[in-house]
């Protein structure tokens, strides 16, 4: 109580202690969460780096960030006649007063030491290069210099060593500069060894955002002299992270091209398989092929709505988006809902083969399979109606052009419904392709050694029972490190592709009944009926 008391005080008469210069010790410098005066000087501006110092010890990130940034509106407002260097601790500060013939300026910085000439800084950890584009040569303006280092804080964000560096112009926006700013971190052996499967990149804070981007940054990493050298075309708050390998533009144009054929090919074949089954219907009445049909049916509208998606977006009218991004993200979820009742009819067929009559077996798994994700649509669509919407995907780094689809931009909701969704999915049905080998396996034994071809047609089998179960989606959850791009390829070409095989399955299926195999579902036909 007595300490909010004082903080109180201490807001209340901040403008007085900021008029009469440092008379108040710094502790009455707490306007740096409410108030940035006009012009300050280098004292007030010490004391406001304690206080900010200070915070990093107590406060939580967010409170942090706004220090920070108020921190910097400060230091671009002191008034100075020479360059000057403050070090509080954590941070460290270097105010450049640039006359009027600028030619670009050099900054090496340490924890201890920070200097803008010729001479050498021991242990330097970072290294500013200011191109002369920055000011005109007619200009007098300050350059302002700042970093932070705290890893129990913004070590958590993933910045190597919890450091970022902040870079500016007094009273200047400065963007799209032709000659890039460089500067370098170090990264240590040690670093590299706990973090094996990251890498560096070079990235930027957004205030508006609290979020880190790459937009107008480079990252060159130098192995050999255990540095990263980052080359940014604008001045702002700029950080080292250690982030999971991406994918290069031209895999990302190939992936796109994949994609696009892939999902081409199978929304074609899908239709094909619908054809067959409408116009052979009458020859069978086997519940595993219509179950079959309703997956490929909700594999046909997530294909429909997935290849236009970017088209629509790029419309200005938001109706046809919301549309498109509804549909997807229920065909979505119901191909997820679709692949698990394959995964539980297989249990039926599999585990529980005798006494497994159930009555109006297809009505009722089709009340789960179309309705269960329209009751999730529905509610996600009372929760939050503008949550389906345009959602802007990562930037190229050719172009900076930003890449926009329809689809549910709630990440909370999107992480649930879609990866939370199709986790449990995967697991389950994981589980049954486990029990399908173990039972082909028993079933193998039993055979005679006369007979051939038995592996081939196990290997088939075992295969079609992937695709029907969805199995080749979880491939995304093994794409991290090394595996990124690898995993990557292998996870288009599958799943664009899964109507194409579910095709080949079918006509196995439908003309190969005689080969009677587990899984296969041929021994099951008329002991259900819809």
């Amino acid at each position: 109580m007595k300490s909010r008391l004082f903080y109180i005080m201490v807001l209340l008469t901040g403008r007085l202690a900021m008029n009469e210069g440092n008379k108040y010790p710094c502790s009455n410098y707490t306007q740096v969460l409410s108030y940035v005066p006009s012009v300050g000087d280098v004292d007030s501006a010490r004391c406001w780096m304690e206080f900010v110092n200070e915070q990093f010890k107590t406060e939580n990130l967010s409170t942090i960030i706004k220090s920070v940034e108020k921190l910097e509106m400060f230091l671009e407002n002191i008034a100075l006649n020479e360059t000057t260097s403050i070090i509080v601790e954590r941070l460290v500060a270097h105010i450049f007063r640039a006359d009027g013939h600028f030619t670009g300026l050099n900054i090496s910085a340490s924890q201890e030491r920070v200097t803008s000439d010729s001479d050498h800084v021991a242990n330097t950890t970072i290294k500013v290069h200011l191109p002369k584009e920055l000011l005109k040569t007619n200009e007098n303006n300050t350059i302002i210099f700042c970093m932070i280092t705290s890893p129990e804080k913004y070590g958590q964000l993933g910045i190597l060593d919890g450091r970022i560096v902040g870079l500016a112009v007094s009273k200047k926006t400065v963007l799209g500069l032709q000659d890039k700013v460089n500067f370098s971190m170090p990264l240590q052996r040690p670093t590299l060894e706990s973090q094996a499967d990251k890498q560096p990149s070079c990235q930027f804070f957004n205030f508006s955002t609290n979020q880190f981007y790459q937009d107008g940054c480079t990252t060159e990493w130098k192995r050999d002299e255990g540095r990263v050298v980052c080359s940014c075309d604008h001045l702002t708050y700029f950080a080292v992270l250690m982030v999971s390998p991406s994918i290069s533009e031209s895999d990302r144009e190939i992936l796109s091209y994949i994609t696009l054929i892939g999902c081409s090919l199978s929304l074609f074949f899908l239709v094909v398989t619908i054809v067959l089954y409408a116009t052979q219907r009458g020859t069978g009445t086997d519940i595993s092929l219509k179950v079959h049909i309703n997956l490929s049916v909700a594999l046909i509208l997530l294909n429909l709505h997935f290849l236009p998606s970017q088209h629509v977006a790029a419309l200005s009218s938001s109706g046809p988006c919301i549309y498109v991004a509804v549909l997807l993200h229920y065909s979505l979820l119901a191909t997820f809902t679709w692949t698990a009742i394959e995964g539980f009819h297989l249990y039926l067929l599999l585990v529980r083969v005798f006494n497994i009559y159930v009555r109006r077996y297809l009505l009722k798994l089709s009340l789960v399979g179309w309705g269960f994700p329209a009751v999730i649509v529905i509610v996600i669509a009372i929760i939050d109606k503008d949550t389906y919407s345009r959602v802007t995907l990562q930037p190229s780094k050719t172009n900076g052009t930003a890449v926009e689809m329809c689809y549910l931009s709630n990440d909370v909701m999107k992480l649930v419904t879609t990866v939370g969704l199709f986790a449990l999915v995967f697991v389950f049905n994981l589980g049954m392709l486990a029990v399908t080998m173990r039972r082909l396996k028993s079933l193998r034994t039993e055979q005679t050694s006369r007979e051939k071809g038995r592996a081939r047609r196990d290997t088939c089998t075992v295969l079609g029972i992937t695709c029907l179960l969805g199995i080749t989606w979880g491939i995304i959850f093994f794409s991290f490190g090394q595996l990124t791009t690898p995993g990557l390829y292998l996870f288009c070409v599958l799943n664009s592709l899964q109507g194409f095989f579910i095709f080949l399955w079918f006509c196995v299926f439908k003309w190969k009944t005689e080969d009677s195999q587990p899984g296969s579902d041929t021994h099951y036909t008329n002991s259900r009926s819809a």
